[in-house]
């Protein structure tokens, strides 16, 4: 499971790569800025992956400013709860806004 969750790991970052490559902020931001805000929803996203509650393709998240914001249809209150609970606990999170939905 270990070896699983390090292969994951490797493509989450490969991803946020990517993305930092060919996406263009909403606002202007140093490339440095990007970069930690790019690192933030990655590591948010695999702390939601690695929760046995929680469904990674439920929710969505975005960085910007180190300001969090999780999106998206979730099976719970309990859930909204949880994901929140974790984003808050990431580095670099400065606050977490969500706009989560119970279905």
């Amino acid at each position: 499971m270990d070896h699983y969750r390090n292969y994951l790991t490797a493509i989450l970052l490969a991803f946020a790569m990517v993305t930092v490559g060919c996406a263009a902020p909403d606002k202007q931001q140093t490339a440095g800025e990007y970069i930690d805000d790019t690192v933030i929803t990655t590591r948010v996203k695999a702390a939601i992956f690695d929760d046995a509650e929680l469904r990674v393709n439920e929710i969505k998240v975005k960085t910007f400013d180190g300001v969090v914001q999780l999106s998206g249809f979730v099976s719970s209150r309990a859930n909204i709860d949880r994901a929140v609970q974790l984003t808050r606990s990431i580095s670099g999170v400065k606050s977490v806004r969500s706009n989560m939905i119970v279905k």
